[in-house]
């Protein structure tokens, strides 16, 4: 066989062989060149061709926002950084396509002296928090779209089959074919969810869904049937489990597209404001409102509105033997002593029937004792509201004066001023912080930054200071947990007074959600102050957690923050862009470290030969024209 050389190969024409050839040799330059991370204001897309950003143009009030002034200065910065361009990424080891660093920490959990309170349900973060990327299930695609998901979702991206089996007489959720189905069944659910829904409804006719009742939160939530039904009335439900034996339920709610989170009512405080829920519901959440002298009920007393309502479907409400006798008087005797009124109750008569009780929370302190005779005593006034890390109290929240007013009907409580919302000048500032977010979501966001609105249903704001950019996207099918930094100024209160939900968080540690449950990441103005307490580059790593794959990152930010984030993007092969030197978008893809790196360089010599069969015609065009010259 003659050797290859140049002019033989030209004069076989082998012209595919030489286009493929050396477009690869450009390729590898390219990636080569690109593993340096330069953080240039143009980067690269999905198929490694630099992309200039579009120009958007942006409304008045597109600058930062009105400035609400931080809760504590931050500490020094952190020593000991890593350089941002060279970053390098592995997969977790050791951990399941489901790890939650925070709530997977087994080292700190087998140190426990004690679980009797659900301390191994807790937060036990590790310290440094993990520079790793959590692997994808086998079979992963991308999840059924909203509302559809409502109903089903894919068996692969939740792989757990354990409540199939394990709640099978209560049609929580089935097999069929590649899906789970949510019949909308449960424990409390004989009849199905909507039943039990008009239920409630035609108990108590004041609860008013959808109108006076906006904000719910459903303790020990099973995959979120209830939150999910409720839904339909305009009724926004925080439904929240610990991540326990009832395998992966927060999971599956968030695959469906409903509101949830993992918390546990153990030793510390639920990561919400006094005073936020308008309803807390319980259906068997196996939650001993009664032990420790009360405690698990004074939380609730904590975070629930004033005159705001329980409703508990449980089996000591009509159950007649010793055991759940005992437990009913003892919820009787500690629901009168902080002052709760029982405003509807109904017992289980046939075998599909379930029996439950509403109990009202007053809406001033005038029902409370002195302080001397009052048990449990009254907290101290000057208490903090935020409950990071807090232990449960054995106090009660002081109440408002006569003069505290429900919010107003939903809508209307989205846009008037909430009632928490005291600062020096709070009209002024709120009236423009909305203006700001409306201008800003309706002329740039929603049109200008190259993000598919229609595909997301599962949206977290990082930094979320009112909820003006929850609010600015009330009427589109999404939904949005509105975080609320612990640095920063506490807003939380505000956030619920206007009917929309969220949680305190330190993004220097993971969140209390499982993998890839989230469509899109919003900060504005965050990394600035949290690149001072932590490395980015793990709050990177579990940005990544908790994107899927396909999902959005919206930054907001400085030129010279946005220049250090992209570089980091880059390195975990997301396409990102810049727009007008303040805002970044990022786009997650489907690559994890060691998996795709030769199905990514086969697609690219694929795409390589394409290109030179086409090159060979244009060649030959341009052959046949110079003969004709």
């Amino acid at each position: 066989m003659a050797a290859l050389s140049v002019p033989s190969i030209l004069k076989e024409k082998k012209f595919p062989f030489v286009f493929a050839f050396f477009l690869l040799l450009i390729l590898v330059t390219f990636l080569l060149i690109s593993n340096s991370h330069s953080p240039i204001p143009t980067v690269t897309n999905l198929s490694g061709s630099i992309s200039a950003a579009t120009p958007v143009p942006l409304p008045s009030s597109a600058a930062a926002p009105p400035e609400i002034p931080a809760a504590t200065a931050p500490p020094p910065p952190v020593a000991g950084r890593v350089d941002y361009q060279a970053v390098q990424w592995e997969l977790c080891k050791g951990v399941d396509v489901d790890f939650i660093p925070c709530l997977d920490n087994w080292k700190a959990i087998k140190e426990l002296q004690s679980r009797r309170h659900k301390e191994h349900r807790e937060r036990h973060c590790p310290d440094p928090p993990p520079r790793c990327l959590v692997p994808l299930p086998q079979g992963y695609k991308a999840p059924v779209p909203w509302p559809k998901s409502r109903d089903m979702i894919w068996y692969n991206n939740v792989p757990h089959p354990k409540l199939v089996e394990y709640k099978k007489d209560q049609r929580w959720v089935v097999k069929y074919g590649n899906y789970f189905v949510f019949p909308g069944g449960g424990t409390q659910f004989k009849n199905g969810v909507k039943h039990y829904i008009t239920m409630i409804e035609k108990m108590l006719p004041e609860i008013g869904f959808g109108r006076k009742t906006r904000i719910v939160l459903d303790v020990g939530c099973g995959v979120a049937s209830f939150g999910g039904a409720l839904l339909d009335r305009d009724v926004m439900t925080m439904s929240f489990a610990p991540k326990d034996e009832h395998e992966a339920q927060i999971q599956f709610a968030l695959e469906r597209g409903i509101p949830a989170y993992l918390s546990v009512i153990g030793t510390q405080k639920l990561t919400f404001p006094d005073n936020s829920y308008d309803v807390v519901h319980c259906a068997r959440c196996r939650v001993h409102w009664d032990g420790d002298g009360g405690q698990p009920l004074l939380e609730l007393n904590r975070i629930l509105r004033p005159g705001g309502y329980f409703i508990w479907s449980a089996t000591p409400v009509y159950r007649k033997d010793d055991r759940h006798k005992s437990i009913w008087q003892s919820m009787v005797t500690l629901t009168k002593s902080i002052c709760w009124s029982e405003v509807a109750k109904i017992s289980a008569v046939g075998a599909n029937d379930v029996g439950l009780v509403i109990y009202q929370k007053p809406v001033t302190s005038s029902c409370y004792k002195s302080p001397k005779e009052q048990n449990p005593p009254l907290c101290d006034q000057s208490r903090s509201n935020s409950s990071w890390y807090m232990p449960l109290d054995s106090c009660l929240v002081p109440l408002a004066d006569e003069s505290y007013t429900w919010p107003s009907p939903w809508p209307q409580r989205l846009k008037e001023k909430p009632r928490t919302l005291s600062e020096p000048d709070a009209d002024v500032s709120y009236r423009d912080d909305s203006t700001h977010w409306s201008a800003l979501v309706s002329e740039v966001y929603l049109g200008g930054l190259g993000i598919n609105w229609s595909k997301l249903r599962n949206v977290m704001d990082m930094n979320a200071r009112h909820g003006g950019f929850a609010a600015a996207l009330v009427n589109l099918p999404i939904w949005v947990m509105n975080v609320v930094p612990i640095q920063e100024a506490d807003t939380l209160s505000v956030i619920y007074d206007r009917g929309l939900i969220g949680v305190y968080h330190d993004w220097c540690e993971s969140f209390n959600t499982y993998p890839r449950t989230y469509d899109l990441l919003h900060s504005s103005f965050l990394f600035a102050n949290l690149s001072k307490r932590c490395d980015i580059i793990e709050v990177a790593a579990e940005m990544d957690r908790i994107l899927r794959p396909d999902g959005y990152l919206l930054v907001q930010d400085t030129v010279e923050m946005l220049n250090k984030i992209a570089p980091i993007l880059k390195s975990l092969h997301w396409a990102v862009k810049l727009h007008q030197d303040q805002f970044l978008v990022g786009k997650k893809g489907f690559w994890r470290p060691g998996i795709l790196e030769y199905t990514v360089l086969l697609e690219r010599l694929y795409r390589s030969y394409r290109v030179g069969k086409r090159s060979q015609r244009i060649l030959f065009m341009f052959s046949l024209d110079a003969k004709r010259g």
